[in-house]
């Protein structure tokens, strides 16, 4: 590699963009986080890592609002006047060679959303998607060795904002290297070239602890980490208040509360059930929600009833759940709710 090439990668992310500034700072600590309900601890502790510049992974089970909170913290981003070239490189700081041979490069304001990144985690990932990689044709025109010829991977991309990895427990152990290799030592291996790379990203990544058709995470990889614990909803009253902000409502069609109070109060006893290894999240409490009101649209009827919920109650739960070994192989997961649904039939519920 020649010494102008190595410079100019080297310079793709600059060593003086702080993308932690004080107006971020300050808009941190007054964000509260809206789009989760709840969550008061997390959202504490999502702050106290923010501000600290830490990277951050945030551990729950599916449907708990990770990818949501992950999208929160996007909005605390101001917009910003970025030069059109694909790194992000701002306005008064050029920072790839593009821009520092071309001050006439168009400009575009992007706002903290858009330089929100989602890299969703596979087995087939590969540190080329991640990092980037030797455009063939491009090699062809300019030279193998040119910076013309490297196509920035969706890392560069998140140059000035947000790197969200979801299900970062699915990726390859290569791939948690090269992850490794810029998070900490800041720097990337492109081919055989190891590249200074300052990253100028906030990371959050996401992964379910109980997924067990994942990669395991290596210690040292985890260590450069703080994980944040999602669990489900604290209380009935508050999984409900998802349910009526986020559900989607047919205006003809009556939800009774003490009924949708039963329903939710039913999913959470699943998800305290010692028989259940799988566990219905909030999807599914606003599954129940919005089918059974589309059970009675369809059936010419006003009001939702137990019959309704009854209809589309294995459609919507009995994936969701997975019963443990000493069970599953006596009943199914369909006969189990049954069963289990019955026991509520016609009980008041009294819980908030």
């Amino acid at each position: 590699m020649t010494p102008k090439v190595r410079w100019a990668i080297m310079q793709i992310i600059g060593d003086n963009m702080v993308l932690m500034d004080e107006q971020i700072r300050k808009n941190i600590v007054d964000e509260d986080f809206d789009d989760i309900i709840g969550q008061d601890n997390v959202k504490r502790d999502l702050k106290s890592a923010l501000l600290m510049d830490r990277h951050i992974i945030l551990v729950g089970n599916p449907g708990i609002g990770k990818t949501t909170l992950a999208k929160n913290v996007a909005k605390i981003l101001p917009d910003i006047k970025v030069n059109d070239c694909g790194f992000n490189c701002t306005t008064d700081n050029p920072i790839c060679p593009e821009c520092k041979n071309n001050s006439k490069i168009k400009t575009k304001t992007v706002s903290g959303d858009e330089r929100f990144i989602r890299v969703q985690g596979s087995p087939d990932l590969t540190s080329e998607d991640l990092l980037g990689d030797i455009d063939p044709m491009k090699a062809m025109k300019f030279g193998p060795l040119s910076i013309e010829a490297f196509t920035p991977g969706k890392i560069f991309k998140a140059n000035n904002g947000i790197l969200f990895f979801d299900e970062i427990n699915r990726c390859s152990e290569k791939l948690q290297n090269a992850l490794l290799q810029v998070l900490e030592e800041k720097r990337v291996t492109i081919g055989s070239y190891n590249i200074d790379f300052p990253a100028g990203f906030i990371f959050i990544g996401t992964m379910n602890p109980e997924d067990t058709s994942t990669e395991p995470l290596s210690d040292v990889f985890l260590d450069r980490f703080d994980m944040i614990y999602m669990k489900y909803p604290e209380t009935l009253a508050i999984e409900k208040k998802i349910v009526l902000l986020k559900g989607k409502k047919i205006d003809e069609v009556v939800f009774p509360e003490e009924l949708l109070n039963q329903t939710i109060h039913f999913i959470r006893t699943l998800r305290e059930d010692a028989n259940i290894e799988k566990r219905p999240s909030v999807r599914a409490c606003l599954g129940i929600y919005e089918r059974a009101q589309a059970i009675a649209y369809l059936s010419k009827e006003k009001i939702v009833t137990e019959e309704h919920i009854k209809e589309i109650m294995l459609s919507v739960l009995s994936h969701r759940i997975k019963l443990k070994p000493s069970i599953k192989y006596l009943e199914t997961p369909e006969k189990y709710l049954e069963e289990e649904f019955s026991k509520f039939k016609g009980r008041k519920s009294g819980y908030t």
